[in-house]
């Protein structure tokens, strides 16, 4: 019985889920259906809970918006998220970020992970293959130049 049900959560699983953790800022894109009518409503907040994992893994969003914090729990794989998109990584030591509820202005600011190691060697070989097509299109550039002055 266990193996039909897991097959069956393996079929529901969505692949395209980007990696985010728990202090990130994602954008949510859910469609919301108002009668006949369905239209796709984005959610922006910080991500302070991940519980659960295969089908069921939900994550919790917090936002305050005009002096009003909300909070928005979404399942991971539910068909009705449209897409995630990562804003910022967050910097933080705990696993539940729950002293972020009452909490606004500066004292629910969370400090931005700029980058480590393998951050600075993705950015370093990013910018190895930019010089490389630069030179190569240069070099392509110059040798055209030189065959269009000789005619």
């Amino acid at each position: 019985m266990d193996a039909i049900i897991d097959d069956y959560d393996q079929d529901q699983v969505k692949e395209n889920v980007p990696s985010f953790d728990i202090g990130d800022t994602v954008r949510i894109s859910t469609k919301i259906v108002e009668g006949e009518k369905e239209r796709v409503q984005v959610f922006q907040g910080t991500v302070i809970a991940r519980k659960g994992r295969g089908l069921s893994e939900t994550f919790s969003l917090h936002r305050v918006s005009y002096g009003e914090s909300m909070e928005r729990v979404f399942y991971l794989h539910s068909p009705r998220i449209v897409n995630i998109e990562v804003l910022k990584k967050g910097a933080v030591r705990r696993s539940k970020l729950y002293y972020l509820r009452g909490r606004t202005g500066k004292q629910a600011k969370i400090r931005e992970k700029i980058g480590g190691k393998k951050a600075q060697k993705i950015n370093k070989e990013s910018e190895k293959t930019d010089n490389d097509i630069e030179m190569a299109t240069s070099a392509s550039g110059s040798n055209n130049m030189e065959n269009s002055f000789q005619e």
